[in-house]
């Protein structure tokens, strides 16, 4: 942990908390918690700028574009928007980078002319697969040591989080 987050100056927030008993036990669980997210945070916006300087990187946003597709098949941008929880003008600009990797075509509705449909190429299918085996290597050798009950527990913690990121 970098020294900044083990000590310095305490926030108004922090001095307000119990400074013994189980609640401070609690406090300094959720104090380090939200350090935690920060650092994921921190960590996405990395991938992020990695994404957008080095050719084939994917960001947390495309890689969830890419599972989307080959978990559903083909999708309208509305239909694509509500599977990465994004907008419609942010699936937009996500569709037309997937486009320029060869990750994804992008093909007017038959019925509706002013739809846009979303189809996997099989460059994205292979890029999905590729990420997907990379994830779940890294996910199995980092968190070898927690069982299935703890990695549950941390998902539930991770849904929480983002429902609280939502409202803030």
């Amino acid at each position: 942990m970098p020294q900044s987050e083990q000590s310095g100056p305490r926030s108004e927030e922090s001095e307000s908390q119990p400074r013994s008993g189980p609640d401070a036990v609690r406090a300094a669980a959720l104090d380090r918690l939200t350090r935690a997210a920060y650092r994921l945070s921190a960590a996405d916006a990395r991938l992020r700028g990695r994404a957008t300087r080095t050719p084939g990187a994917l960001s947390l946003t495309h890689a969830r574009a890419l599972r989307v597709l080959a978990e559903q098949g083909p999708l309208t941008i509305r239909g694509l928007a509500e599977g990465t929880e994004t907008t419609g003008a942010a699936t937009t600009q996500l569709v037309n980078g997937l486009v320029a990797a060869g990750y994804v075509t992008r093909t007017r509705g038959r019925d509706d002319k002013r739809s846009v449909l979303v189809t996997l190429t099989a460059a994205g299918r292979a890029r999905h697969d590729q990420r997907q085996q990379a994830l779940t290597e890294a996910l199995h050798s980092a968190l070898a040591a927690c069982n299935a009950p703890a990695l549950e527990s941390a998902a539930e913690v991770l849904d929480h989080l983002s429902a609280i990121y939502d409202r803030l």
